[in-house]
């Protein structure tokens, strides 16, 4: 597949950081959201294809109980086949549990995930904010002390479907705690899409307020109204250097039925490209890789980007 040529021609803003790393989430938060399990060894190709595409961060899989995901019920066969790819490959970790079956495989990266408000803890923890942070916190002692890198995610930072506008001020207090506890990078989730710019740079700024630091914090949007390239230029307004994406826009949340997909990796990349700013990926490869897997999945993919430069290829 090939770029038109000459474009997007890189135009740069002034005061935009000069490179960013992007958090491929595609294996794991697209593709546990499909409604049928994927082959053990197309999620293992998948990822391969994302690594050899540029992207150094790849999240592959989630050691969840199967009854809860039951679309990642084989992380302990998927782990093994991609572990020596030379790209970081983080894997989301619910309690100690999961942890150590991580650990057993030898993962050297690890996120928890909690939530920001009190329905969602409920419903996908089935737990409070409070109850959810104790039970990471060991989780995330025992990984620092075995040397591991440990991400912590939050979601509905922007709105919930069930209490509706989410106050700033709660959405500090619960991204403090995870970065007492040791969390080292923390990614703020608008699981259902409702952010707008103003909103971004607001939250960003409060953390800041509250001494963390920019460098600390990625941002993962979804695109449910149209916003996720918006808010992610105010977030690199902002500063902030690691963006979630998940190729072909794959993926939504399973216990938020209104989140739609992720921002597209390739829709992300072909901004970043416009704006001269480095992201190390092949956006031609990228977009063939997505292809291949919508036709895995039977279905196109949601990404503009995808479908723009398909159709020019046909």
């Amino acid at each position: 597949m090939s770029l038109p040529d000459g474009l997007p021609m890189a135009v740069p803003a002034p005061g935009l950081p000069a490179r960013v790393r992007i958090h491929e989430v595609g294996p794991r938060d697209g593709l546990q959201n499909e409604k049928t399990a994927v082959p053990t060894e197309v999620k293992a190709e998948f990822v391969r294809r994302l690594a050899a595409a540029g992207l150094t961060t790849v999240e592959a899989t989630s050691f969840v109980h199967p009854k809860w995901v039951p679309q990642l019920a084989d992380a302990e066969e998927l782990f093994p086949r991609v572990r020596d790819l030379p790209v970081r490959l983080p894997v989301l970790v619910p309690n100690e549990r999961g942890l150590d079956r991580a650990l057993a495989l030898g993962a050297r990266e690890v996120a928890v995930f909690a939530s920001a408000t009190e329905s969602f803890a409920k419903a996908n923890l089935n737990r409070t904010v409070d109850e959810a942070l104790a039970m990471f916190a060991p989780v995330v002692t025992r990984a620092v002390e075995a040397g591991l890198r440990v991400r912590g995610y939050l979601s509905m930072c922007f709105g919930d479907p069930w209490e509706g506008a989410v106050p700033v001020e709660q959405v500090v207090r619960v991204t403090k705690a995870l970065a007492d506890m040791g969390c080292d990078e923390l990614s703020l989730g608008d699981t259902i899409g409702v952010a707008t710019p103003g909103h971004v740079k607001a939250l960003l700024a409060a953390l800041n307020e509250a001494g963390l630091a920019t460098s600390r914090i990625a941002v993962h949007f979804h695109d449910t109204y149209g916003q996720a390239l918006a808010n992610a230029y105010a977030a690199l307004e902002h500063g902030v250097t690691v963006f979630d994406a998940s190729a072909g826009g794959l993926g939504g949340c399973p216990y938020a039925k209104s989140a739609t997909g992720n921002l597209a990796t390739e829709d992300l990349v072909w901004m970043l490209r416009g704006l001269g700013i480095e992201t190390g990926v092949d956006l031609a490869a990228l977009t063939a890789t997505s292809g291949w897997m919508a036709e895995h999945l039977g279905r196109p993919s949601p990404s503009r980007t995808v479908r723009a430069l398909s159709h020019k290829e046909s």
